[in-house]
């Protein structure tokens, strides 16, 4: 698939999604969202893609935020449907797909920069990586999820301050508040980041989706994550990852996956 705004790169098991808009800070607008969408889909859809690396081009910024131009005319009813639609196709798409997703931080996450970053499943940043959420400052409020996901992730108090001032924080910051697991050099962001993706790699990736699914539904009002670790944890013993993962370990070699 031929994409405009992000470059997709697969090798093995791994795939690098990288959005490429330089000259904007990679900011997002409706069809790079379209894009970033349309190219997780067909991610997930390839069962040779365990892990899924999300980074941006350049030095300067993973995202700096959404594309203001395109919405600074609307309505109540359309920043409603904007943010709707973004969530759905997007933040939502990625924090739920069965695909392991890291977030390589690398330079400015910002507004909806750091949303698409909370969305994947953990972050590594560079030491030159700044973080916020400035909506605040152009007289609305984040809508991707960034209410939401930033306490769940720093914890209410934190969260409010960073939203409330629309302020920065710096790598070191975003590590202390959990906000990121690692903070390495910009040399070494994308080498830590195969190097996780490899670690993920080696284990079941079937496994891996059904913790996914029930980790995130501990997060959910409406759904009970305890059942839904019970009822994933019994799907499992229905896999074939299952029967090759135990029968490796009573034979003491080393488990090779079906994916199945």
């Amino acid at each position: 698939m031929k994409y405009n705004n992000i470059i997709v790169q697969e090798e093995r098991t791994l795939a690098t999604v990288t959005i490429n808009r330089p000259n904007k800070l990679n900011a997002l607008n409706k069809d790079t969202i379209q894009e970033l969408h349309d190219a997780f889909k067909s991610l997930d859809k390839d069962k040779a893609t365990k892990v899924v690396i999300l980074t941006g081009s350049g030095e300067k910024a993973f995202v700096a935020g959404a594309d203001i131009s395109e919405f600074s005319n609307f309505s109540v009813k359309k920043g409603g449907k904007l943010a709707a639609k973004g969530q759905k196709k997007l933040f939502d798409f990625i924090e739920n797909l069965s695909t392991p997703v890291i977030a390589a931080i690398n330079g400015f996450a910002l507004g909806g920069g750091l949303e698409l970053a909370m969305a994947c499943h953990f972050r590594v940043a560079s030491d030159n990586a700044r973080m916020g959420l400035p909506e605040v400052s152009l007289g609305v409020i984040p809508g991707y999820g960034g209410t939401q996901r930033l306490p769940q992730l720093i914890g209410k108090g934190r969260a409010m301050e960073m939203i409330m001032t629309a302020g920065m924080i710096d790598a070191n910051n975003a590590l202390h508040y959990g906000l990121v697991n690692h903070v390495v050099s910009q040399e070494e962001l994308l080498s830590t980041c195969v190097k996780l993706a490899n670690k993920i790699s080696n284990n079941s990736s079937v496994a891996i989706s059904h913790a996914i699914k029930a980790v995130n539904a501990g997060f959910k009002h409406d759904s009970n994550g305890y059942a839904a670790e019970i009822e994933a944890f019994g799907a499992c013993f229905g896999t074939a990852d299952f029967k090759e993962g135990t029968t490796a370990f009573l034979e003491k070699r080393k488990a090779d996956f079906p994916g199945e």
